[in-house]
């Protein structure tokens, strides 16, 4: 892979957006698209909920939502390292615009609904391991950390305002406005694309087949102690993540007992902490490894789910829960920035679209035993047990990359 210039000084978002015209187009489009992906997530829920009445209705789309990752991560990964991963993200805005519109028009049958969501799900697993492959051709390994930062911060801004003002286009003028919404953010960030410039290209590196593609990974990750320590250490926390975060709402009934203006502040603190986490990951995180801010940031959300499931005040969980956005978020800009200047580029799309693999299957996983736990021994078990693997998972992987690892880190 060319080797992109530092620019002098310390590396900020801000400067990177006015001094890299690629980060600045990838960072808009990304943006773009991520709008476009909570005003699906928060529109298509309402609507099936509105066609369903039941709890049953919504498990289902996020069934949906997430077997496409499963199902198609071999495939997007070796399409990541092939071909030019800027035209692999225009192709998968063009269809998700493609399949958005068709919702703006037929969003009265439920199962339509679950197919065309399946649909633009699938096109997310192409767009995301070529988004985060193609970073490092765009700025150097040491500003890896403020570029992610800066993605992941209009991320959470974007779910901030956008959910809200999704729910009330819906309120106010039904669900065809806000699925055309979702078209156009699609349309806008392939047009972003277009323009995005390059200066490397995936090689067609291996055996042309998936099977052999896939293969490889496997046995890349099998020989590299970072890389089996970050799969063990993800495992482990999607087991946790998956139920604790859906479950947020019944921990906020049944232990805070607080309605749905509580349950908002609790989301409210944990998008504080999430937009400020990866500000202060780019101020102090030169201090630390990038592996060691990774298995850092599971070990505090580990206190934080054995700390939800003690308190019962209402003010201690909101503080506690501007820790839970601080983990989440600092973790994934180091866990993001720790794949792009780990692995080679010929590789990198391959390996995020296993990580996304493991992530959601474990998750898939942790949704189902997570509900069938907190029927059975109530919410508090769901969150000692979510806190207790959070744990696992930051002193597994600690101890399984301290061994040697191969690469950068």
């Amino acid at each position: 892979m060319a080797i992109v210039k530092k620019l002098p000084g310390r590396p900020t978002f801000l400067r990177l957006a006015a001094q890299r015209p690629g980060y600045r187009r990838l960072w808009v489009a990304r943006t773009v698209s991520q709008c476009g992906d909570i005003a699906q997530f928060t529109t298509v829920a309402l609507l099936v909920f509105h066609l369903t009445h039941t709890g049953l209705g919504v498990s289902i789309l996020a069934i949906a939502e997430i077997a496409p990752v499963v199902l198609l991560a071999p495939i997007a990964g070796t399409v990541a390292d092939r071909l030019p991963r800027a035209r692999v993200m225009v192709a998968a805005d063009v269809t998700r615009f493609i399949l958005a519109s068709l919702l703006a028009v037929f969003h009265a049958d439920v199962v339509v609904v679950y197919a065309l969501a399946f649909g633009m799900s699938a096109g997310s697993a192409f767009f995301n391991p070529a988004a985060g492959s193609l970073l490092p051709s765009l700025v150097s390994d040491d500003e890896l950390i403020a570029a992610n930062s800066g993605i992941w911060s209009a991320a959470v801004l974007s779910q901030v305002l956008l959910a809200p003002i999704a729910g009330l286009i819906v309120s106010v003028a039904g669900y065809t406005p806000a699925f055309v919404f979702n078209a156009v953010t699609f349309a806008a960030s392939a047009l972003f694309l277009l323009g995005l410039h390059c200066e490397t290209r995936p090689t067609h590196s291996g055996g042309l087949g998936i099977f052999h593609q896939s293969r490889e990974i496997v046995g890349m990750l099998a020989k590299d102690r970072l890389l089996r320590a970050l799969v063990v250490a993800q495992a482990l926390a999607a087991l946790s993540a998956g139920s604790t975060s859906a479950l947020l709402v019944i921990l906020a009934r049944e232990r805070l007992r607080v309605g749905g203006t509580g349950f908002g502040l609790m989301l409210g603190a944990i998008a504080i902490g999430a937009f400020s986490g990866p500000i202060i990951l780019s101020r102090v995180g030169s201090r630390l490894r990038r592996q060691d801010q990774v298995f850092a940031a599971f070990g505090l959300r580990g206190i934080v789910d054995l700390a939800l499931a003690t308190i019962t005040s209402v003010p201690a969980s909101l503080v506690v829960l501007v820790g839970y956005g601080l983990g989440t978020s600092s973790g994934n800009v180091a866990f993001n920035s720790l794949i792009q200047s780990h692995v080679d580029d010929d590789h990198r799309g391959r390996v995020f679209a296993t990580f996304d693999l493991v992530w959601q299957s474990m998750r898939l996983l942790s949704l189902v035993s997570g509900g069938l736990l907190a029927d059975a021994l109530g919410i508090r078990a769901v969150y000692f047990v979510g806190g207790i693997l959070l744990f696992a998972a930051a002193i597994a992987g600690s101890v399984i990359a301290s061994r040697g690892s191969s690469g950068r880190s």
